[in-house]
């Protein structure tokens, strides 16, 4: 399945790291991923 061009400049490790530090990933994800990187990462 082919990415958004929107983000397909991303890795996803890039973002997990951003979101597991509680900076704000808005801009870079749809708004659902970022929902669930804020759950994920509220939880440890």
């Amino acid at each position: 399945m082919m990415t958004n061009n929107q983000y397909s400049f991303l890795s996803s490790s890039m973002v997990k790291e951003i979101a597991k530090y509680r900076a704000n990933v808005s801009d870079l994800v749809p708004a659902v991923v970022e929902e669930a990187l804020i759950k994920k990462y509220q939880q440890s």
